[in-house]
């Protein structure tokens, strides 16, 4: 078995391919860590487990490396668990109450029940295992066992101890709109490091993931330990370090402004935290995140399509004819699924009106969708849409009929971002009027592919008639009634895919991918720009999930000028999508693009599938370079990139990975037979020149 509880020892071992997790009770009843990396047996990590102390402002060191600490007796550091009791208590003291194993649904599960020494309260901590894959899933279940309320304070879904290392490097992801998913690293010091969210979202500018190594680890080679949290409103996750050289990292909701009453007999379920261990680096990490999404997390089974989004070309100008007109160039290029944005309902000429009037503009489509959906299926492609459900505009009829629907407190004025207001979800007739209206676009229309914006961040967070002590439960309620819209959305139509989208690079997490079949990483298409935040986006999320668009020549964001090849190679790196004015491509031009569409979709499998590898060996030199591995080793292919050439240099040789050494290969385009062994030791060269040039290598073994 993966998971053991060796009793004569108490400790608990949780082993995967590569790795070992082991923790123990110890003679304190504290549930300790003890090991966490390169696999060993349980019993050598017994000597481990004892309490310590340093002083008595340091009483119980063990308590650094709990495993769930609850916040009360000698524990100082970030707390796992927060609660205040009935009658005004604070204090909390967990007690172990017994564990057990279970294997379900293709996965292997250890619960072990804590409880208050006193209070009514339970803690089911869950670890989970899935085969094939160095990860851990981890969460908790709290359950009031009595017959009072609790207050919880703090719940965070897990606490991951870090082995003893020289140094602890923290990478992570920032940003902000137009650049998300940038990465950073940090040097972590005696203290605390907090990523997080308080917008309501998960927000660009952080995002809920974490990889902690000794400052040496690269792509390819080191130890690495990381995780990713599966929560789509406010979150946080603090790495601390101690004064006696320990980390621990405690991720979960964030407890900021937020509580949530557990009632007698009620039970609250934490999100998924999911841990791993990497021993062959970030590039390791990234690709078991990966296959841990495609076949665990995304419900996404086929190769996404490539789609045309007409948002560019026409805004809010939306009207039958001329989409009619785009769909007619995009199916030219081998599109296979026209997208409409915004504007195609209520009085939606502008962003500052009919946000929530989700009814089609009779003026702009007289005959209903159906007339567009018609011509756009009979072109060959599939027929999405866009809306934004969460969101309402003051000037809308929806609005004028429901002001008390939306986040507000009565003696402050409703702040309007892009003209809106946010609605609260978590009331039963708006959660209801969301299935209904979105129900009835879907059963009614042809609509194979919904893109769901949110591009609203939560402010005033009063709910109207909801208690006032039970405030603070708004950012969670959100989240789960938002999951819960999607979750019906989808039992219903089952053959609707949809797309995750807000604010840009917002609302991307493990949470909103078990709903979600594709998600929209920035508004910025710059194809240069993508580059940087593509690669931070695939540290964490798999190419297939990410759309990526090619838009114009000269970059809206940047004003940047860049070849057709290299905007659509930029975006070929993860699910292609066109989202230019075609109004403007020459004939010329669309013959090229359908050139590039149709090497894609040969190509896609592998994008879409593969394994993914960051070649960022010559990225001193100003190349990016990212190459898919099918199958085992077989196919390939390669996607280089140059920012600009200096001093007439010609480039080192690229080294390629994943490939079968003794093999030989074919590079279409390029003249001989070179095996794996060479490709990847001895390298290729990169025939790329002058500012921003590009290419795509599909590399196939010789049969």
């Amino acid at each position: 078995m993966s998971i053991q509880f060796h009793s004569d020892q108490r400790l608990f071992s949780i082993a995967t391919a590569g790795s070992s997790y082991v923790f123990g009770l110890n003679d304190k009843g504290t549930l300790q860590h003890l090991y966490w990396g390169d696999p060993v047996a349980a019993a050598d990590c017994a000597p481990l487990l004892g309490s310590g102390s340093h002083s008595s402002f340091d009483a119980a060191l063990d308590r650094e490396v709990e495993e769930y600490a609850g916040w009360g007796g000698l524990s100082y550091m970030e707390p796992s668990l927060k609660v205040r009791w009935h009658d005004g208590v604070r204090d909390l003291r967990l007690i172990y109450d017994g564990c057990r194993i279970d294997e379900a649904d293709g996965k292997e599960t250890l619960t072990i029940v804590l409880k208050d020494e006193s209070y009514p309260l339970e803690a089911r901590l869950t670890y989970s295992v899935r085969p094939g894959l160095d990860l851990i899933e981890r969460a908790v279940v709290l359950v009031n066992t009595g017959d009072r309320d609790i207050v919880l304070e703090s719940a965070q879904s897990a606490a991951w101890s870090l082995p003893e290392l020289p140094a602890y490097r923290l990478t992570h992801v920032t940003g902000k709109w137009s650049g998300e998913f940038q990465l950073r690293n940090t040097i972590l010091s005696e203290g605390k490091k907090v990523l997080e969210s308080r917008r309501g979202f998960t927000d660009g500018h952080a995002n809920p993931w974490f990889a902690i190594d000794d400052g040496r680890a690269t792509e390819a080679a080191g130890r690495v330990w990381f995780g990713a949290l599966g929560w789509s409103g406010n979150w946080k996750i603090a790495a601390e370090k101690t004064a006696f050289n320990r980390v621990r990292v405690t991720g979960g909701i964030n407890d900021f402004d937020s509580e949530w009453t557990l009632a007698a007999g009620e039970s609250f379920e934490t999100p998924t935290f999911v841990g791993g261990y990497s021993s062959a680096g970030f590039g390791s990490m990234s690709r078991q995140l990966h296959r841990y999404q495609y076949d665990y997390v995304s419900p996404a089974g086929e190769w996404r399509k490539v789609l045309y989004n007409s948002w560019e070309a026409t805004y809010f100008d939306v009207n039958v004819k001329d989409q009619t007109a785009l769909a007619e160039r995009a199916a030219k290029l081998g599109v296979e699924l026209f997208v409409i944005d915004d504007g195609w309902f209520g009085q939606r000429n502008h962003d500052r009106a009919g946000l929530g009037d989700w009814h089609v503009n009779p003026d702009k489509f007289p005959s209903g969708l159906g007339e567009l959906i018609g011509k756009v299926r009979e072109l060959g492609m599939d027929f999405g849409i866009w809306v934004e459900p969460e969101a309402v505009n003051p000037d809308s009829d929806l609005y004028r009929s429901h002001p008390d629907w939306v986040y507000h407190f009565p003696t402050r004025s409703r702040t309007e971002l892009r003209n809106q207001l946010v609605l609260n979800i978590s009331k039963p007739e708006v959660k209801r009027y969301i299935v209904d209206f979105m129900s009835k676009l879907l059963g009614e229309n042809d609509i194979s592919f919904v893109k769901w914006d949110m591009n609203r961040t939560i402010t005033e967070p009063g709910m109207q008639d909801h208690p006032l002590n039970r405030q603070k439960e708004l950012w969670i309620r959100h989240v789960r009634s938002l999951y819960e819209i999607w979750a019906e959305l989808r039992a219903k139509f089952p053959n609707v895919a949809f797309e995750t989208c807000a604010g840009g690079g917002s609302r991307i997490d493990l949470g909103m991918l078990r709903y979600a079949d594709q998600a929209w990483p920035s508004d910025n298409t710059d194809a240069f720009d993508r580059l940087s935040i593509q690669e931070g986006f695939s540290y964490v999320y798999a190419p297939k999930l990410m759309t990526c668009w090619v838009t114009e020549a000269v970059s809206g964001m940047n004003k940047r000028v860049t070849s057709l090849p290299y905007r659509f190679h930029s975006a070929m790196t993860g699910t292609l999508g066109i989202g230019a004015n075609l109004n403007e491509w020459s004939e010329e031009q669309l013959a090229e693009a359908a050139g590039l569409v149709a090497q894609y979709k040969e190509v896609r499998p592998l994008v879409q599938g593969g394994r993914q590898y960051r070649l960022d060996a010559l990225k001193h030199k100003g190349v990016e370079a990212v190459q898919y591995v099918g199958g085992d080793g077989e196919d390939s292919v390669l996607f280089a990139f140059l920012h600009s050439q200096k001093l007439g240099d010609r480039l080192p040789r690229l080294c390629l990975q994943g490939l079968k050494p003794d093999a030989d290969y074919e590079i279409e385009g390029v003249d001989g037979v070179r095996s794996g062994r060479a490709l990847m030791r001895i390298g290729m060269e990169l025939p790329l020149r002058g500012d921003f040039d590009s290419l795509m290598y599909p590399i196939r073994e010789r049969r």
